[in-house]
């Protein structure tokens, strides 16, 4: 005669010790993963307000031989003061000039054109970078 197997049906009393520890790993997995998030969020948050002045090329146009005009969009905290540096290429991308403007406006944006000279015909313009001071 076959005896009677006496285990219980599945699920029907608890959570095995298995699926107890797999519930805490993914809790403990959730929370490290916010935590990441978080961390990460806040670094690259700082790391950009860090950098309290920036500025774009909006646009550039040759005005003769010698005078390129360069529309320059600056960003920056109310009370900051700082400087961007712009310069024009010729052809071969060598340098034909470099001029640094100084921003002390209690604005947080500005808009200028600049007129920058230089020492042979400019086909580009470019923002070399910002500064605070």
């Amino acid at each position: 005669m076959a005896q009677a197997h006496t285990e219980a049906p599945a699920g029907r009393y608890g959570r095995s010790a298995d699926e107890r520890a797999d519930h805490k790993l993914k809790i403990i997995g959730a929370v490290l993963g916010g935590l990441a998030v978080i961390g990460l969020g806040y670094y690259g948050f700082h790391t950009v307000a860090a950098q309290s002045v920036s500025g774009q090329v909006v646009s550039y146009q040759q005005v003769t031989p010698s005078e390129m005009h360069i529309h320059l969009e600056v960003n920056k905290g109310k009370s900051t003061t700082g400087s961007c540096t712009v310069r024009a290429l010729d052809t071969d991308h060598n340098e034909v000039g470099r001029k640094t403007v100084r921003y002390e406006q209690h604005k947080t944006q500005i808009d200028q054109i600049i007129t920058l000279r230089t020492t042979a015909h400019s086909t580009a313009a470019e923002l070399v970078g910002c500064s605070d001071s």
